[in-house]
């Protein structure tokens, strides 16, 4: 299903092979840094919009070379 829409959108999975544990690693260690780093510190969420705007600007400030601090 993940991988269906990922060529749907266009991409192309990368890392390891059907099956492989690195990818859930991976993955699961990425989700932990966003959730422990963006959602779980806001108590409240006003809605969606909000958490889709600030998810937007988390995952440009991880992605930024610049950033020494994660």
């Amino acid at each position: 299903m993940f991988t269906d829409a990922l060529r749907d959108s266009g991409f192309a999975g990368w890392i390891g092979s059907v099956g492989d544990a690195l990818d859930n690693a991976l993955m699961e260690s990425t989700i932990g840094l966003y959730k422990t780093g963006l959602i779980d510190r806001q108590k409240y969420w006003t809605g969606r919009a909000e958490v889709e705007r600030e998810s937007a600007s988390w995952v440009h400030w991880y992605n930024t070379p610049a950033c020494t601090d994660h």
